[in-house]
């Protein structure tokens, strides 16, 4: 089984433009993304794929796989399904370009998910991790993502789900981190469905699967991490690095 990891790698991203060119330790979140991602021994292959030529020149400076996307494209796993298109693989795994805490465990908790699967029923697989924070819960910048009995996603939203109209005490909310793991036949598949109401409505791009009637398997990880969306973000992982 050829397992590869594809960065989508979006220069102009809404909330924090320029993000991954920022300083983080002395190499830019991209390039800490990718040399984790990398380290993590867990692939391949490991490409960023990307619309900018800043971030293009980045990674090939620092010696990694990288392509320029031809198209525009609404989502990350747009953008890497024209990638992966004419690349020789069986499971693709789109890993955050903000997400320069990248690590071993979590992802392969996502692989063995399709090494178990003998019966090829899971098309998609992605990460959730436990919150309690109120302010995060509460946050649209905060994606969360409810399940069934057997982890399969339910919704996904930037509002508070599920909604606690009863303080019951024992209501458990999950973050949604945006890894996805994708057999290759089932990522080029996404790229053909059409964008619907809820999607674009959240800007979430796993609930165009739901609405078209698929499944994602959800696996819980332990380790959150630092996801930089906002400037606020980047502080936090630069005090992170910096006491490492």
């Amino acid at each position: 089984m050829l397992i590869i990891a594809m960065i989508p790698a979006r220069y102009s991203a809404s909330r924090f433009p320029g993000k991954l060119m920022k300083d983080l330790g002395g190499m830019t979140v991209i390039a800490r993304t990718y040399q984790a991602t990398l380290n993590t021994g867990l692939f391949d292959a490991v490409y960023v794929v990307t619309d900018s030529t800043d971030i293009f020149n980045e990674i090939q400076s620092i010696g990694g796989h990288v392509i320029m996307s031809q198209k525009e494209h609404e989502s990350g796993s747009d953008r890497i399904a024209e990638a992966v298109a004419n690349i020789n693989c069986d499971i693709v795994i789109n890993v955050q370009g903000d997400e320069p805490f990248t690590e071993k465990e979590s992802l392969e908790k996502l692989i063995d998910v399709f090494r178990s699967d003998s019966r090829r029923q899971i098309d998609l697989a992605s990460l959730m991790v436990k919150i309690d924070d109120k302010t995060e819960i509460e946050s649209p910048n905060c994606v969360k993502v409810i399940t069934d009995a057997n982890n399969f996603a339910l919704y996904f939203s930037r509002s508070v789900i599920p909604h606690p109209r009863l303080d019951s005490g024992d209501i458990q909310y999950f973050k949604h981190k945006g890894v996805y793991a994708f057999r290759k036949a089932s990522l080029l598949e996404f790229t053909k469905l059409p964008i619907l109401s809820l999607e674009a409505s959240e800007k979430i791009e796993c609930i165009r699967y739901l609405e078209h009637g698929k499944k994602i398997k959800m696996v819980e990880s332990f380790i959150e991490g630092v996801e930089i969306d906002t400037p606020e973000d980047l502080l936090k992982a630069q005090k992170i690095w910096t006491s490492k």
